[in-house]
C-alpha cells in the first residue's frame, strides 16, 4: 500500500502510545445540570491528551466523529506543541505556522497523525469519521487517512458549496467549495440516510381522504393545517390532476401567512391506493409543490434508505452556507464572534445520515471550536426524539488578535464552545445538561521525575479512573489509612501508596494486610501496590486482584 512521507514521521507515528493518561476532573461551577449531564462532555484540554484520557471509557464506543481541524492556510496562526524526543520537532515547538513556513505541511501532518490514530481507536466497528478540509491539505489528508484507516475504508469525499457570493479578489481560481472526507473503521457495510428538507418547503401529505377535514400538509418544522377542497384522480396525462385549496390561513417558517394557497400537480395513484398506504403506516412525500408526484416511505424496519449524494449545495439539496453560519452565530450571541464557523444544519445533516438508525449514539468532535456539533446534536435529538450524546474537546486559549472572537472579547472553550451549547439548551427549553471537564495531574514517569510525587488523593483518583474509566465525583470515600479508594459495580479499589520514595520501596500487599482488609471486605478487591508478597493461592483466597505500581517510576535518576 502506498505511504505518505513527511519530516518528523518516524518520531510521531507512534507518539500517541507515549501520551500520558490524565484524569478528567469535573468543574461543577461550569457544568449544567440536566438529562445526560454525565454523558454530554465539554472538555477543556489539548485534544491529543484529552483523546488519550477518553480511551479507558470510550475505546470502541463512538459511533460518529466530526472534526474541523486547522486548514493550514497560513493565516490561522496555529502552533505545533506536541512534545517528543525528536530534535527536529523540538525546534518547531511554540512557533506559529504561517504562509511562508517551508515545513508547514510536515508540521500539520505531524499534528494530525497521533490524533487520527486515537480517533480511530475510539470509533466502534460501525463508526464513521467526517473531516472538514479545503484544498490546502486535502491531498495530504487523503494519503494519511489511507495509511491509518486503509484505502478501502474511504467512503468518499463530499463537496460542500460553502459560499454563494464568491470573492473576486483572487487572481487565480475562485474557490467556493470545501470538502468532507469520510472514512469508516472496519469492513462492515455502513448505511447512510440521505435526503434533506429545506424549512418552509411543503413536503408531506397526511391523511388524504374524501372527508376534506383532515390536516393536509406538513411543513418540515411547522404543521400547515386546515380544511381543503379538491379531487384526487389517477393518471399522469390529460386533465387528471390534484387541485387542493386550503381554506384556512397557512404558516411557513418565516411566519408569513399565505391565504388561499393553491397547490396543483398530477398524481399517478388513485385515492384508494393513497388511503391504503396511509393505513399501512406509510407517508406520502412530495418533492416539489408544483409536481405533487408522490413517493412512499414505509415506517417499518424494512424501509429503503437512500444514501446522501456527494454534493451538498444550497441549490440542489438546500444546504446552508457560511453566510447562514454567521447569521446563526449572530442570532445566538448577538454578533459574529468566531472566525469561519460551520452551520449547524450542515453538521446535523451528516450526523443524521450516520446515526439515523442509532439514536443513542455517542458523537465526538475533538476540534470543537464554537460548539457547532453540540448544537447539531441537540437539534437532531429534538427533531427525531433521539438521545444522542456529544463529547466536545477544545483547547483553552485566548482568541487571536484581529479575529471576530477577539473583538468581542471571547475565549473559545469558556465563552464560546460552552456558552453556545448552554444558550441553545435555554432557548429551546431543553432538559439537557453537560459536564465541563478539565485535565487533572499527569501521573507518568516524565511528569513525576521532573517534579514531586503526587499526593495520595491525586494518585487514588488516577487509579480509580484507570479502573473504571470514570472520574471520581465523591472524593470523600478516599481513605489513605485503610488504603481504600472507592467502589465500582460491587468491586472495591485499594491503593497501597505513600508520597515518600524511601517508604515506597518497602510497601507491598502482605499477608497481614490482606487478612485485615478481608475481615471487613469479603468481596472482590482490586489492589494497586508497588509489590505483592502473596502467591496466586492466597490472592484467590482473599479475592484480590493485584495491579503493579512500579516504584521505579518514583525513583530519582
Amino acid at each position: 500500500m502506498p505511504t505518505i512521507k513527511f519530516k518528523g514521521k518516524n518520531s510521531i507515528w507512534n507518539h500517541h502510545l507515549s501520551v500520558p493518561y490524565q484524569i478528567l476532573e469535573k468543574d461543577k461551577n461550569q457544568s449544567l445540570k440536566g438529562k445526560n449531564e454525565n454523558e454530554n462532555l465539554i472538555i477543556e484540554a489539548d485534544n491529543l491528551i484529552a483523546l488519550k484520557s477518553l480511551l479507558p471509557k470510550y475505546q470502541g464506543k463512538i459511533k460518529c466523529i466530526y472534526i474541523d481541524p486547522p486548514y493550514n492556510t497560513g493565516s490561522e496562526r496555529w502552533t505545533y506543541n506536541d512534545k517528543t524526543n525528536s530534535p527536529l520537532i523540538k525546534e518547531w515547538l511554540g512557533k506559529e505556522v504561517n504562509r511562508d513556513d517551508l515545513t508547514k505541511h510536515d508540521k500539520w501532518l505531524c499534528m494530525m497523525t497521533p490524533r487520527l490514530k486515537l480517533l480511530r481507536e475510539l470509533l466502534n466497528d460501525e463508526g464513521v469519521i467526517f473531516i472538514s478540509i479545503d484544498d490546502n491539505e486535502l491531498h495530504h489528508l487523503l494519503m494519511l487517512m489511507d495509511e491509518i484507516f486503509g484505502e478501502d475504508k474511504h467512503l468518499g469525499t463530499i463537496v460542500w458549496h460553502r459560499k454563494t457570493q464568491p470573492s473576486y479578489l483572487s487572481k487565480d481560481l475562485i474557490k467556493v467549495t470545501e470538502y468532507l472526507v469520510v472514512y469508516k473503521k472496519t469492513d462492515k457495510n455502513i448505511k447512510f440516510k440521505g435526503g434533506y428538507t429545506q424549512e418552509g418547503k411543503l413536503t408531506e401529505l397526511l391523511n388524504i381522504s374524501n372527508s376534506y377535514s383532515k390536516r393536509v400538509i406538513k411543513n418540515d418544522s411547522v404543521i400547515v393545517a386546515g380544511d381543503y377542497s379538491g379531487i384526487l384522480k389517477a393518471g399522469f396525462y390529460g386533465n387528471n390532476e390534484l387541485k387542493v385549496k386550503l381554506i384556512h390561513d397557512t404558516e411557513v417558517v418565516d411566519g408569513t401567512p399565505l391565504d388561499d394557497l393553491v397547490v396543483e400537480g398530477r398524481f399517478k395513484w388513485t385515492q384508494n391506493k393513497i388511503n391504503t398506504e396511509i393505513d399501512l403506516g406509510g407517508q406520502i412525500f412530495i418533492k416539489t409543490i408544483k409536481t405533487l408526484r408522490p413517493t412512499i416511505l414505509k415506517q417499518d424496519s424494512g424501509s429503503k434508505i437512500k444514501p446522501p449524494i456527494s454534493l451538498l449545495s444550497k441549490y440542489i439539496n438546500q444546504m446552508p452556507t457560511n453566510t447562514d453560519a454567521n447569521a446563526e452565530m449572530k442570532s445566538i450571541f448577538g454578533s459574529v464572534i468566531f472566525d469561519y464557523p460551520k452551520p449547524s444544519k450542515l453538521i446535523k445533516y451528516i450526523l443524521d445520515s450516520a446515526t439515523y438508525d442509532d439514536k443513542e449514539a455517542l458523537i465526538l468532535d475533538s476540534f470543537a471550536g464554537s460548539g457547532t456539533l453540540g448544537q447539531a446534536v441537540l437539534d437532531l435529538n429534538k427533531e427525531d426524539g433521539g438521545n444522542r450524546k456529544f463529547i466536545l474537546i477544545q483547547l483553552l486559549e485566548k482568541t487571536k488578535k484581529g479575529s471576530f472572537a477577539h473583538k468581542a472579547g471571547f475565549r473559545y472553550v469558556h465563552e464560546t464552545t460552552k456558552e453556545r451549547v448552554k444558550r441553545v439548551i435555554k432557548k429551546e427549553k431543553l432538559n439537557v445538561g453537560f459536564s465541563y471537564l478539565k485535565l487533572g495531574s499527569a501521573i507518568d514517569a516524565d511528569s513525576i521525575l521532573s517534579g514531586t510525587l503526587p499526593t495520595y488523593k491525586e494518585f487514588a483518583k488516577y487509579v480509580y479512573y484507570l479502573t473504571t474509566g470514570d472520574t471520581m465525583d465523591n472524593e470523600k470515600s478516599i481513605d489513605e489509612k485503610s488504603s481504600f479508594v472507592g467502589k465500582n459495580k460491587g468491586e472495591s479499589i485499594y491503593l497501597i501508596y505513600k508520597k515518600d520514595r524511601d517508604e515506597l520501596k518497602n510497601m507491598a500487599i502482605t499477608l497481614d494486610w490482606a487478612e485485615t482488609i478481608s475481615k471487613k471486605d469479603k468481596g472482590k478487591k482490586i489492589v494497586y501496590a508497588p509489590a505483592c508478597f502473596l502467591d496466586e493461592e492466597y490472592l484467590e483466597k482473599f479475592n484480590i486482584q493485584f495491579v503493579s505500581v512500579p516504584y521505579s517510576l518514583f525513583e530519582k535518576k
